[in-house]
């Protein structure tokens, strides 16, 4: 009997067998589940069978011996045993839930009997997994994957759960906008609310009246991903084709607004450009011109999304703009066009995959935005707004939310089929692999030298004036009213006190930044393990469904955070996944949310790794676990890092996905602090951003610290003495 093999079955038994089948209030934390002859709500399968009136369960129980007596004899039939054990557990928990079965047939063989059941627990999650190495190895026997099982369970476990916590919630929010409010198809209610004036109205073109929110979307979406384009492609001029003294400088500015939830920009610009900030005070003082709200709406979100995003198209420009051959704009020059000439016949051309990139991440991040426009979108509603009103808005109108969002997840997939549309067929590649001398980029025409310059430094200067103004926010005791200096918002969020108990964390900010970072701590190292090992499988081995395994991987990053919320809250409260309300599935949404940047860097990462040395170890007898441990993962350590860090901090700055999720046991830093600003408690929500966002720098410094460097290198050479 194999070592997976008997981890499978070791797994079931004690699934089926010891832990409590149906989730407990508490989790295992639960004393209940330690009696688990005292009731039904802590037992096993096997007495939920025998003693609790659950005969669909027998099944599950009598597979055991079979599974046990194929895997000893190492059978090529244990793959129909994991196979239809796995299969079975999930369906008859989709097919017999709270109201009892969804199937007629199978309320007719239960005949009237309480065929009713709760969401899987850990017994039943146990199980299942157990099924899932035994259909893994059965397969490998089969000499499918290669006959290894490793690779086998690996690509199981990964697919199963991207079907589970990404594919299923997609699909629910299809299956809900089409339904009415007791759950049957009702295509009238699907095209009453796909229809509502509210989502189409054009009434803002011919009278005072407002836009729909699809419209102002994409407005606000285009405007956002033109804006985001033109100044990250100003910025990356600035730093690769000039001689600016102060390059490093900007390159660090850019990194401010990734590590700080997207939000933070929109407190800055009203402490700037609010009624009581500071350009409405010199305005008044110099002009005597009333203070007026003219931030709040359109102009407002566009001016705070510019600044959250911009650093992301820089990002992306960056490596474009350097990647352009300097030989082709010598070769142009040799044939006497201008600099100008060379610029927009030769290198602009060249950049567009990475403007058209640029555009694209920018049109997405706003579509999906929902801090910015809940602080100041004030009456201009877009999309992602109107979902959030729709769930916890007092209509609480599930139906609606989903159709919204499969608008939302529509629009998004529309930018990327116009994407790759624009782009076509063209081939961009302007550094090949040949020898020679690469040549020095051309200088920039002097009135794009000069609108680079014009863009870039203001922009860089209004930026670092908004960070300052909320670092400077938080000391004060009412912006713009009463500038006395204070650390009275720092002490209500973070105050520490004595008692004859001990410390006392009275702090109201303590609750919500301590479950913030539990949960980031845990999801962090989730997420980076299930996207390097995917990125692992797409980029090195060759299995049935690969082209599929990957689209699946990366299908989170095309829907929208607000759709995945909603999602979530469609498909995780009922049974067979009960998990609304409850800390896992904060981490679930944080794992499947952010995945695909740890596949993408995988997959980075794996094609700069020579395949023999994979090759070496499996010829020296090495199996698919041993290689991917000893050999791959110490040589992904710079992919690591990217994952663990850009998860963590995705985790600790979302707001749209998980704005749905959180609870008073479980709320996050996030919506603790969009919440304060909600209820105009400005000065709080400012500390606590503050602090947010020194904590993460310390947090990265401690992940590159923890997880340390890939050293590739040769020992020194040995002198030879002389004689």
């Amino acid at each position: 009997m194999g070592a997976q093999a008997r981890i499978g079955l070791i797994a079931a038994a004690l699934g089926l067998f010891v832990l409590p089948w149906y989730a407990l209030q508490d989790g295992l934390l639960d004393p209940v589940w330690l009696g688990i002859w005292s009731g039904p709500e802590a037992a096993p399968a096997f007495l939920q069978a025998v003693l609790h009136g659950k005969p669909w369960l027998w099944p599950l129980v009598a597979l055991m011996p079979v599974a046990l007596l194929a895997a000893r004899h190492e059978d090529v039939s244990l793959a129909w045993v994991g196979g239809l054990g796995f299969v079975y557990l999930l369906g008859q928990g989709f097919v017999i839930g709270l109201r009892g079965p969804s199937w007629a047939w199978v309320a007719a063989v239960a005949g009237g009997g309480p065929w009713r059941q709760f969401g899987f627990g850990a017994g039943a999650t146990l199980a299942g997994i157990g099924f899932l190495l035994l259909l893994a190895d059965g397969l490998a026997r089969r000499r499918a994957f290669g006959g290894d099982a490793f690779i086998a369970s690996a690509v199981l476990i990964v697919a199963t759960a991207v079907g589970l916590f990404a594919f299923l919630p997609v699909a629910t929010v299809l299956v809900t906008a089409i339904e009415d409010a007791k759950g049957a198809i009702d295509l009238a209610a699907f095209w009453s609310r796909l229809s509502a004036p509210k989502i189409w109205s054009l009434d803002c073109l011919n009278s005072a009246r407002r836009c729909g929110v699809f419209w102002n979307t994409v407005v606000l979406g285009i405007s956002v991903g033109v804006g985001t384009t033109l100044l990250g492609l100003a910025f990356a001029l600035v730093v690769t084709r000039t001689r600016w003294p102060f390059k490093r400088g900007l390159r660090l500015l850019t990194v401010l607004p990734i590590i700080c939830a997207p939000f933070v920009i929109g407190l800055g610009i009203i402490l700037i450009f609010g009624q009581s900030g500071l350009f409405n005070a010199v305005l008044e003082y110099a002009f005597d011109i009333r203070p007026s709200r003219w931030i709040y709406g359109f102009q407002g979100v566009l001016l705070a999304q510019l600044f959250a995003f911009t650093p992301i198209a820089f990002l992306i420009l960056i490596g474009v703009v350097e990647a352009v051959s300097p030989t082709l704009e010598e070769a142009a020059a040799t044939m006497r066009a201008s600099p100008s000439r060379i610029f927009t016949s030769v290198s602009l051309p060249l950049m567009r995959p990475g403007l058209a990139n640029a555009f694209l991440v920018g049109f997405i991040e706003s579509i999906a935005d929902f801090g910015n426009p809940l602080i100041l979108g004030g009456n201009f509603g877009v999309l992602s707004t109107e979902i959030y009103f729709a769930v916890v808005g007092a209509q609480y109108d599930q139906g609606r939310a989903a159709v919204l969002g499969l608008i939302l997840l529509a629009l998004a997939l529309a930018a990327f089929m116009a994407q790759r549309r624009f782009l076509g067929r063209a081939s961009y590649v302007s550094v090949s692999g040949k020898g020679g001398i690469a040549g020095r980029g051309m200088p920039l025409p002097n009135w794009v030298r000069t609108s680079a310059f014009g863009v870039a430094l203001p922009w860089a200067a209004l930026t670092l004036l908004v960070y300052a103004m909320v670092i400077a926010g938080g000391f004060v005791e009412i912006w713009g009213r009463d500038n006395t200096l204070t650390l009275r918002h720092y002490l209500k969020a973070f105050d520490i006190q004595t008692s004859d108990h001990g410390l006392v964390w009275s702090g109201v900010a303590w609750n919500s930044l301590k479950t913030t970072l539990m949960l980031a701590a845990i999801a962090a190292p989730l997420t980076a393990a299930f996207g390097l090992i995917a990125g692992w499988l797409i980029a090195r081995k060759e299995f049935p469904g690969r082209r599929v395994f990957e689209f699946a991987t990366m299908l989170s990053f095309a829907v929208p955070g607000t759709v995945i919320g909603v999602a979530y809250i469609l498909a995780f409260n009922v049974p067979p996944l009960e998990l609304t309300g409850t800390a896992l599935i904060i981490v679930l949404c944080f794992v499947f949310r952010n995945m695909p940047v740890g596949v993408r860097a995988g997959i980075a990462a794996v094609a700069q790794i020579d395949k023999s040395l994979d090759e070496a170890s499996e010829t020296l007898g090495a199996g698919g676990a041993t290689t991917f441990r000893r050999i791959v993962l110490p040589l992904l350590r710079p992919a690591l890092v990217a994952a663990l860090i850009y998860s963590f901090i995705r985790a600790m700055t979302t707001v749209s996905a998980v704005i749905f999720l959180v609870t008073a046991e479980y709320d996050l830093a996030t919506t603790f602090i969009v919440g304060r600003v909600v209820n105009g408690d400005y000065g709080v929500a400012i500390a606590y951003s503050s602090a947010l966002t020194l904590l993460m720098i310390v947090s990265i410094l401690l992940i590159q610290l923890l997880v340390g460097e890939r050293r590739i290198g040769q020992r020194a050479p040995v002198l030879a003495r002389a004689t």
